[in-house]
């Protein structure tokens, strides 16, 4: 019997590839970029399952192409690059990674932090170009972390894990912004629900953790930045739409805020010609927030898993629409 074809859109961990081709036939994409949109289009003609990436979109017209595809399995926590309801109509189970990464996430959100509070990228750089001479009185002034505020908008996993990490560590007060009460947080951080405005205000640092959706696309505007205090640092390691990027370096042009630090862009990643490489007082990294070993090899098998659930017509492990379940593929 024919068995299951499944492509992964990129190299990804090789518990992934693993696990698949003792079922199905697999082919990885090999490019260091994504495969472009014809390509993507001819590979998923023929294929069983999909294990994809944020960078491939997933909409009708790939679905209507995919006429064998019964599961696509996001190697991600968001799901935001896939149209769930023209899957669903199609009969297609959607997975995806959930609750992975939300240590390595919290770590390098808190990371930024203190590269930004610090100015560990702008002194490192200056050294390494020969421009440190002397201990300097007045070079590099930054921020101290201890009994400062925080506030976080969107307190979920991750922004718990974040708001954990700064009050145990550096006694910081936990203000949030949410949809809903966290009554956890407010027992065990002393976490205030506030206003995002009295946030924005009463905030020595500001963290973007919410989820993107039209509320809170590009809620982090010039004015949002003006309301901050001038001495404020921005974060954002949850979704680059959730800031408007001119926005932030006008502020940080104009001094309106200390700093910002970015795991996340819009678009992602900057064309090369972009001013957030040159603003000032500004860290920025390519997206690694779950790149640790122990984080993406969990991923991916999660990913994996999601893709033999659907091939023998099992629930999804990790699924984002459970009501589907395909039928059976595997022999």
């Amino acid at each position: 019997m024919t068995r299951p074809r499944v492509f992964i859109t990129r190299k990804i961990p090789s518990v992934a590839a693993e696990l698949l081709s003792s079922q199905a036939e697999v082919e990885v994409w090999p490019g260091a970029l994504p495969p472009d949109r014809s390509t993507l289009l001819s590979k998923v003609a023929d294929a069983d399952g999909l294990l994809s990436l944020l960078t491939e979109k997933i909409d009708a017209e790939l679905l209507d192409v995919g006429k064998r595809l019964r599961v696509v399995s996001n190697m991600a926590v968001g799901v935001n690059n896939i149209d769930i309801a023209a899957a669903t109509a199609r009969g297609i189970a959607i997975g995806n990674t959930p609750g992975v990464l939300t240590e390595s996430t919290a770590d390098l959100t808190v990371a930024l932090l203190l590269a930004v509070a610090r100015r560990v990228v702008e002194s490192h750089l200056d050294a390494q170009r020969g421009l440190w001479k002397t201990w300097e009185p007045l070079g590099y002034l930054g921020l101290d972390l201890l009994g400062k505020t925080v506030g976080i908008v969107g307190l979920g996993r991750i922004g718990t894990a974040i708001a954990k990490r700064l009050h145990h560590g550096w006694e910081m007060k936990i203000l949030y912004a949410s949809r809903t009460p966290r009554p956890d947080a407010e027992r065990e951080l002393k976490g205030v629900r506030v206003s995002f405005d009295e946030l924005l205000t009463q905030s020595d640092f500001v963290i973007a953790m919410t989820d993107l959706n039209p509320s809170t696309q590009y809620v982090f505007d010039r004015s949002a930045f003006r309301k901050m205090k001038r001495s404020a640092v921005f974060i954002n390691s949850a979704r680059g739409p959730l800031h408007r990027q001119e926005d932030l370096i006008a502020a940080l042009e104009a001094g309106e805020i200390f700093g910002a630090g970015l795991d996340v862009t819009d678009p992602e990643p900057p064309p090369p010609d972009d001013p957030i490489y040159r603003t000032p007082r500004l860290v920025l990294t390519p997206h690694i927030a779950s790149a640790t070993i122990e984080t993406r090899n969990r991923m991916a098998e999660m990913a994996a898993r999601n893709i033999l659930a659907g091939l023998s017509g099992e629930p999804l492990p990790f699924s984002i629409n459970p009501d589907v379940v395909p039928r059976k593929t595997l022999q």
